[in-house]
Formats: structure tokens, C-alpha cells, sequence
């Protein structure tokens, strides 16, 4: 089955015909390093994390997703705690990573470093100096926009919009107001590396270009990003990246996911409402944080609210209810592999419509819950758990053992070891008839917010709040 991508820079959603679909690639602009990721720069990790997935279920995938860790906004961090950049950056890496782990994003194939591309990016300009489409100004090197008659055609701006746009600096060493920074000075007490121009360091929007050429090549399949990347960064790579290369196409496809808001209101630290991803983790499972990322149509504005997270962990509480009651029904492959209902696929090849793909989830679930309350035969329960568990997996969801899903007991400070010696000590009671002990028992451990459900095949506990 095709897969169809809207494109930002037609507007439309095509086909996805990749240039090679032995190797077809994939890039994404990654964290700048220098604090700890929010929700908004979570949303395009897990998006494409899930168009990774469906990529690789039909072809050889090389996706590349890079860390900038050399950019204003890191010396400035540094300097404020008196540290070097690369104490910053080292530090932001890996939390970035740690965090993006707990979501269920895996990880690129290729995450490369913006310090480690120094003299691929003064080549480039090197490049794009001798081509006529940069020069020299003031100790910087700047890229000439009027040299690129297709500059602005991504974002649809005219030349006062582009002026006026978000991160736009007007200089007075610029020949025009819209050329952008290929080169920057460094003083001494900031990272420079020496060039032709000087000791300096990249301007943003090059390194991007030169890591792909690095690592994927001229023209690469899928360019990726937030809807805020859209201008000045992207319109500036497509120029370089173009330019650099003799008007060779710089990418295929152009897929933006939509902006988050947090309570219906923009983010921003001077409202105070950022959501760090490293705290939400503290209140939440990752994979609950994943499936509320996910109920949004990725290139829409998705609304983060408390809400939206307790719904998406109950949801995940019903899926893996189902799953539990599974348990001893064997598996019939790995999930990652295993081939997913028609319906389910449909949805996610159509432009990731993630909400038709997780109603199609919540069918399945419905299915499998079906066939066991009718006493269906071992083939037809393998199937059906199967088939939740494939289209799970395409989504990272469903991810975790269904005990340890509903152990999660963390949160009210309880060992579960503990836990189910307790439980064990409550049915060793009602075994004998000691139903004060029994009851007892019970309301302790629901006081520290453990609910016991007793059944045909045993007790079960989770923590409060989940709902089976």
C-alpha cells in the first residue's frame, strides 16, 4: 500500500516515491542542547519516530537526527553557570536522549554533532563564496538571498514578511535585510574554530546543510521538523543546500508537524506554563505522555492539557487490561515485524492520521476482547492479540509487560515486592477464614493508594487512579 505525505513545500499531500527505496533518507532538525527538552520539542521526536516506523516497513531506512551544540543560546547558558559549552551540551545530550527514550522514541540511525562538521560547513561556504551566492561582511560571511530567485517559496512569505519574520536580524553589514549569517566572529571568551574568515563559528542554519551532505548526499527524501522551523530555517537551508550543489534538489518532501499549546494558551516561560518532558516523566508514564502526543493529527495544533494526559493513561490502562487477560495466549511473532490489519495501515499511510489509526487500535482491542468473552479457539485469540500487538508497536505503544504496566507503583513510594507479599499474606488470611486480617490488609494498602480486584484466576492490584 502507498504511503502519502503532505509536503509543505506544494502544499499538498503526494505520494511518497522515494529517490532510491534501497536506502531512502530521512532528516530531522534536532534538540539545541543547552536545556531540557519541553513537550513542543517532544512532539516532532515522537512523530517521527512513528513515520520511522512506517518507513521501515517497506524500505532500507537511514534516518539522521542532529544535535546542535554550538549556537548562542548555549554560550549564553554556559556562561551564566560558569561552566564551558561542552559541560552544557554534554549534559543536555544525554538527558535529551534519556527522556526521549522514556516516550518510545528510538533512536536515529545517525545523531550527528554540529562541532563535529567544522570543516565540512567552511568548505561549504567556501563553496558558496567562490558560486557567488555568499560574502563577506564585517568579520561574518552572509548568504545573498537575491541570488536564490526561489527564496521564499517554502514558507509563502513576500520580502517584507521575511524582513520583519521571527529570528530575522537586521544588520547594517548585510547587503540585503533577509541574507543570513554563514560565519560568525568569537571572542575570546566564546567557542571558535579558524576558518578564512577568522577565529569563529557557524551561523545555524548551515550546519544543518552540511551534516546532510555529510552523511545522506545531495538530495535527500524527507526533510522534517516543527511547523516553527519553517522560516528563517528551512527557507534558508533549501537556499544553501540548493545553491551549494548547482540547483540540485535539496529535499523531496517537507513534512512539519503543527505547533502545541498548553491549556489552550502558548507556551512560554513568561506565562510559566512550560512543560518540561524530564517533569511530566515524574507524573506519568512515558508511554501515557507518547499516546497524548499522538491523539492529534501531527501537522494540527495540539492542545497539552492534565486532561488530555489522565485520559491517555487510562486508555492505555483499558489496552492493557486486554493484554492482561491475554497473557497465556502465546505470541505469534514480534510485534516490530509482524504484519498489521489493513485498516490500521491505511490510516497511518495516509499522512499519519494517528487518531483514525488509534480508533482502528481501540477496535482491534474491542475485537480481542470479544473473542475471549466468546470462548473463541486458541487460533483466533493468537491472532487477535497479534494484530493489537503489531499495531501497537507501530505507533511504540503497548510497549511494556501488562504486570508491570499496572505495578507502576513508584508513585506512592511502595516496593511491589512488598506489595505482593502483602497480597499473598491477604490470601493466605481468606484461605483460613481470618476475613478481619483479609479486610485489614486491604484497606492498608488502599490507603497508600493500592487497589485490590479479586477474581476467578486470583488477585490483582494497581496503583489508584488506573482504571482496568
Amino acid at each position: 500500500m502507498d504511503i502519502w505525505l503532505h509536503n509543505t513545500l506544494t502544499g499538498k499531500k503526494e505520494k511518497f516515491v522515494p529517490g532510491d527505496p534501497g536506502r531512502v533518507t530521512m532528516y530531522v532538525c534536532g534538540p539545541t542542547v543547552y536545556n531540557y527538552a519541553h513537550i513542543g520539542n517532544a512532539r516532532p521526536a515522537v512523530v517521527f519516530d512513528v513515520l520511522a516506523r512506517v518507513l521501515r516497513r517497506h524500505y532500507t531506512l537511514v534516518y539522521a537526527r542532529n544535535i546542535t551544540d554550538v549556537d548562542d543560546k548555549i554560550i549564553k547558558a554556559a556562561a551564566e553557570a560558569g561552566i564551558e559549552t561542552t559541560a552544557i551540551t554534554r549534559k543536555f545530550t544525554d538527558i535529551y536522549r534519556t527522556d526521549m527514550a522514556a516516550l518510545g522514541v528510538d533512536a536515529p540511525d545517525l545523531e550527528p554533532r554540529a562541532t563535529d562538521h567544522i570543516p565540512t560547513i567552511i568548505t561549504m561556504i567556501e563553496r558558496l563564496l567562490d558560486q557567488g551566492h555568499a560574502y563577506e561582511a564585517d568579520g561574518h560571511v552572509l548568504f545573498d538571498v537575491t541570488s536564490f530567485g526561489a527564496y521564499g517559496r517554502l514558507s509563502r512569505r513576500d520580502r517584507e514578511e521575511m524582513i520583519a519574520g521571527a529570528r530575522v536580524e537586521v544588520a547594517p553589514y548585510k547587503k540585503d535585510p533577509a541574507d543570513f549569517v554563514l560565519w560568525k566572529p568569537s571572542d575570546g571568551t566564546q567557542p571558535g574554530w579558524d576558518s578564512p574568515w577568522g577565529r569563529g563559528r557557524p551561523g545555524w542554519h548551515i550546519e544543518c546543510s552540511a551534516m546532510i551532505e555529510a552523511h545522506l548526499g545531495e538530495t535527500i527524501d524527507i526533510h522534517g521538523g516543527g511547523h516553527d522551523l519553517i522560516f528563517p530555517h528551512h527557507e534558508n537551508e533549501i537556499a544553501q543546500g540548493t545553491c551549494v550543489h548547482d540547483g540540485a534538489l535539496y529535499a523531496r518532501y517537507w513534512v512539519h508537524n503543527g505547533f502545541l499549546n498548553v491549556e489552550s494558551e502558548k507556551m512560554s516561560k513568561s506565562l510559566g506554563n512550560v512543560r518540561l518532558v524530564h517533569d511530566l516523566l515524574a507524573e506519568a508514564p512515558g508511554e501515557a505522555i507518547r499516546l497524548a502526543l499522538l491523539r492529534g493529527h501531527y501537522r494540527q495544533p495540539l492542545d497539552w492539557t492534565a486532561e488530555g494526559l489522565e485520559q491517555s493513561r487510562k486508555t492505555l490502562d483499558r489496552l492493557y487490561g486486554v493484554l492482561r487477560d491475554l497473557k497465556d495466549v502465546p505470541g505469534l511473532a514480534d510485534p516490530r515485524t509482524a504484519p498489521v490489519p489493513d485498516a490500521f495501515w491505511a490510516a497511518l499511510a495516509d499522512d499519519l492520521n494517528t487518531p483514525r489509526a488509534l480508533a482502528e487500535l481501540h477496535d482491534l482491542a474491542r475485537h480481542a476482547r470479544q473473542c475471549l468473552n466468546d470462548g473463541e479457539d486458541a487460533a483466533i485469540l493468537r491472532q487477535a492479540k497479534a494484530d493489537l500487538l503489531a499495531a501497537g508497536a507501530l505507533l511504540g505503544l503497548l510497549q511494556a509487560d501488562p504486570e508491570t504496566w499496572f505495578h507502576q507503583a513508584g508513585a506512592v513510594g511502595i516496593d511491589p515486592v512488598e506489595i505482593e507479599a502483602l497480597v499473598a499474606a491477604r490470601e493466605e488470611a481468606r484461605r483460613i477464614r481470618d476475613f478481619a486480617e483479609a479486610d485489614r490488609i486491604r484497606d492498608a494498602l488502599a490507603e497508600k493508594g493500592i487497589v485490590l480486584e479479586d477474581g476467578s484466576g486470583g488477585t490483582v492490584w494497581r496503583v489508584a487512579g488506573q482504571t482496568l
